[in-house]
């Protein structure tokens, strides 16, 4: 349910950046919003996810990653134009391919906990890290107060994801323990915290209009604010899985 919801506003987002006379993809992000809207109502409606549904999810996932990708391929050849940043496409793709990963979860070799732990606070933090990247370039000048304290945020989570990258690697080994990932993973969690505390605030403040940004609507923080409620939720199960 979570994942859908994201993957129908990133096409909501698309379509808002795309220019007027791209009207063959504004339509085709508007399918997709659709889509996504009647698996949204299909998930609010089962407990099960059944092999049906299942199959229709992957394919709509692996679809949007098409789109996605086209529209990528497009803004770095310089042949669209619009308010769409190639970084930006590329970042919602990721997160499609995460979530096409966790579908695909149970019809593979399941990853040792450790690496899995390890890969997951990579993702995230990565993640993290871009979501203060597009809203220091979304804010405007004058909000300088607001700019540093993003700039101050993402150097942080940079400091802490290149520290994730590296015990990903070392989980490569598949150690029977790992105590300096676990230890590591409260102050993942702490890092992301922070992140999530600051899009929350970031967001009342944009509803009450007391932030002067090109943040073209209030759903866009909201969005990365459940989508850091989300890496937390993530992070502490996995975290709890290796800790047992």
């Amino acid at each position: 349910r979570f994942w859908v919801r994201i993957l129908k506003e990133h096409a909501m987002f698309i379509q808002s950046g795309l220019p007027a006379s791209e009207t063959d993809l504004i339509q085709e992000a508007q399918s997709f919003v659709d889509r996504f809207q009647m698996l949204q109502n299909t998930l609010d409606n089962v407990d099960v996810i059944g092999p049906e549904l299942l199959r229709e999810l992957q394919q709509a996932v692996m679809e949007i990653i098409d789109f996605k990708r086209r529209i990528l391929r497009r803004l770095v050849q310089c042949q669209l134009a619009g308010n769409l940043f190639p970084l930006l496409i590329d970042h919602i793709t990721r997160e499609a391919v995460h979530f096409l990963n966790l579908l695909m979860e149970k019809q593979e070799h399941p990853m040792a906990p450790f690496r899995l732990l390890a890969d997951e606070e990579s993702f995230w933090l990565r993640i993290m890290k871009e979501h203060l990247e597009f809203v220091i370039h979304l804010l405007d000048p004058s909000e300088r107060t607001l700019i540093k304290e993003a700039e101050d945020l993402k150097t942080e989570v940079a400091r802490v994801l290149e520290t994730a990258m590296d015990l990903a690697s070392m989980s490569q080994a598949q150690p029977q323990m790992f105590p300096s990932l676990t230890r590591f993973t409260e102050e993942v969690l702490f890092t992301v915290m922070k992140v999530r505390d600051f899009k929350a605030n970031a967001y009342d403040m944009l509803l009450l209009c007391q932030i002067l940004s090109i943040i073209p609507t209030p759903l866009l923080l909201d969005h990365v604010r459940r989508e850091a409620d989300k890496a937390l939720e993530r992070i502490g199960q996995l975290r709890d899985r290796v800790s047992v």
